[in-house]
């Protein structure tokens, strides 16, 4: 009974961690392209800018408590602040639910942080900021070096540095080159720099493989929802759309089950 609590315990503040870390990529997101400093200011609410409490900050919670207005001035505040709090709380617990203690679990939410961020970024302003896919890069290299220096010798650190910035400059390429034919068939920019700049993070965490598939998943669910939203009335056949969140989908799902994946095409193709 007590090993049950633990456990229940132990899940639960994974949880309120990574929920507190949404808690500040909210200031992350909101922040970094304004070109705003992400310590100060604190806490403000955005519409009446008066200083939060820190029992308003609790995250979730918090937003629930006050049903989602502020304390002070009584406007609405978005609903996106706790969604981003909670989802960050999820993923974290999945994370852990998956890598269980190991070197994987800590790397991979520092991971989920960066992707997070740029998410909401992108799907806020349809920029992915240079200094968090740039940082990315060098943590997911980091990330590699680490993994490798587990294995006990200085040739598998040299590895995972070495297939990190392999992967790191692959999806750079492909997507120049995915950007390059869609303008060239389209007549104006199929895709923005930043997409590039993003698979080559995804790559430098992930490796080769991981990041191809990410890839093919986001052009798959991205080709999927703006071709239902042009059918549907949706968008303009030459809106332009954020393509980061793609990206971010197919990264989450490849970390999470992109071996399982790769096994299940290749039996299927009766390798």
């Amino acid at each position: 009974m007590g090993g049950d609590w633990s456990v229940l315990v132990i899940n639960g503040l994974v949880f309120v961690l990574g929920a507190s870390v949404g808690s500040f990529l909210n200031v992350v997101i909101y922040r970094l392209p304004a070109g705003l400093s992400l310590l100060r200011p604190p806490s403000r609410c955005p519409s009446c800018l008066t200083r939060l409490k820190p029992y308003d900050n609790v995250p979730v919670i918090g937003w629930l408590w006050l049903r989602g207005r502020c304390r002070y001035c009584a406007l609405p505040i978005a609903p996106r602040y706790p969604m981003v709090e909670f989802l960050s709380g999820c993923l974290f617990w999945l994370t852990f639910f998956i890598c269980g203690v190991s070197l994987k679990t800590p790397g991979y939410w520092v991971f989920i942080s960066w992707l997070l961020a740029l998410a909401f970024i992108d799907l806020d302003t349809m920029t992915l900021p240079n200094p968090l896919t740039q940082s990315g890069v060098i943590l997911g290299l980091m990330f590699q070096a680490l993994l490798g220096w587990g294995t006990g010798s200085w040739t598998g650190l040299a590895h995972g540095v070495v297939s990190g910035f392999g992967a790191a400059v692959l999806g750079i390429w492909v997507f120049d080159l995915i950007r390059l034919i869609g303008s060239l068939a389209f007549g104006q920019t199929a895709m923005g720099g930043g997409d590039a700049k993003l698979a080559a993070m995804i790559g430098a965490w992930l490796g080769v493989k991981l990041m191809l598939l990410s890839s093919f998943l986001a052009c798959f669910v991205g080709a999927l929802i703006g071709g239902g939203g042009i059918l549907l009335g949706f968008l303009g056949r030459r809106q332009p759309i954020p393509f980061g969140p793609y990206l971010v989908l197919g990264a989450g799902l490849a970390m999470f089950w992109g071996p399982q994946m790769l096994e299940i095409y290749w039996r299927w193709l009766g390798f």
